[in-house]
């Protein structure tokens, strides 16, 4: 796929997108040019992993390659997420490098919504995105916890009415966090969410990442809503130790 990144125009749309893909230096690139583009981006590797993040938090979208290793190939992972219960069906766009016919035909017969040949640009997967996203009518709504205000479309935190700035990873730890309030996170599930499977990063990367973010989140004299659980890891709660 050429995944070199188009101007992102001010479309920070704010949509969560699962890219599942086994290639880590193409995870890595689509990951980099999405979240470019203002998409929120979890990553998985195989389909296990892809349902397990499904389950975790359910994404707006889901970007799935065809040959998965581990048994499960993409067809497979395309009708367990349609056997899913609920009525918002996830849309899924396949990404293939297999380009005859029948196999389009065949992703689409087993749920896909759309199919895209790889190589493709990605200008043409974003805009493929984009015509997803309006049909299903998807919104963004602010993400909100305690005094802290998390904007996904504008890629704007606030506290208190104060804008605070945040590097890139530090804003994907607090928007992983807000999505999922009260819940205990290891430093493992950390690492995976937001580097990835196949990158490989130190695990204590985590506890410098979380210092970070609680030094640009917390004014003088504010309450600290990240909680250490002592063996456990990390959650965004307001409940005093």
């Amino acid at each position: 796929m050429n995944v070199e990144a188009q101007d992102a125009g001010g479309a920070g749309r704010g949509a969560r997108l699962l890219v599942v893909e086994d290639d880590p230096s193409l995870q890595v690139m689509m990951r980099y040019n999405l979240e470019k583009l203002g998409y929120a981006v979890d990553v998985a590797s195989d389909g296990a992993a892809a349902l397990n993040a499904v389950s975790a938090a359910r994404p707006d979208l889901v970007l799935l390659d065809w040959m998965l290793p581990g048994g499960m190939s993409g067809l497979d992972v395309c009708r367990r997420l349609r056997a899913l219960p609920g009525d918002n069906a996830i849309p899924v766009i396949m990404l293939t490098a297999r380009s005859e016919e029948t196999d389009a035909i065949s992703g689409l017969e087993n749920g896909a919504d759309d199919y895209l040949t790889k190589p493709c640009s990605i200008a043409t997967l974003d805009a493929r995105i984009k015509a997803m996203l309006r049909r299903m009518n998807v919104t963004y709504d602010e993400l909100r916890f305690e005094d802290i205000v998390l904007d996904p479309t504008k890629h704007r935190v606030e506290r208190s009415g104060r804008k605070i700035q945040l590097g890139p990873t530090e804003y994907r730890l607090l928007e992983f966090f807000m999505r999922r309030p009260g819940r205990v996170f290891s430093r493992e599930d950390i690492l995976k969410a937001i580097w990835g499977e196949n990158i490989h990063v130190e695990i204590r990367t985590v506890d410098v990442h979380i210092r970070r973010l609680r030094r640009e989140i917390n004014a003088p004299g504010e309450a600290d809503l990240i909680r250490t659980v002592r063996s456990a890891g990390y959650a965004l709660d307001n409940t005093p130790d």
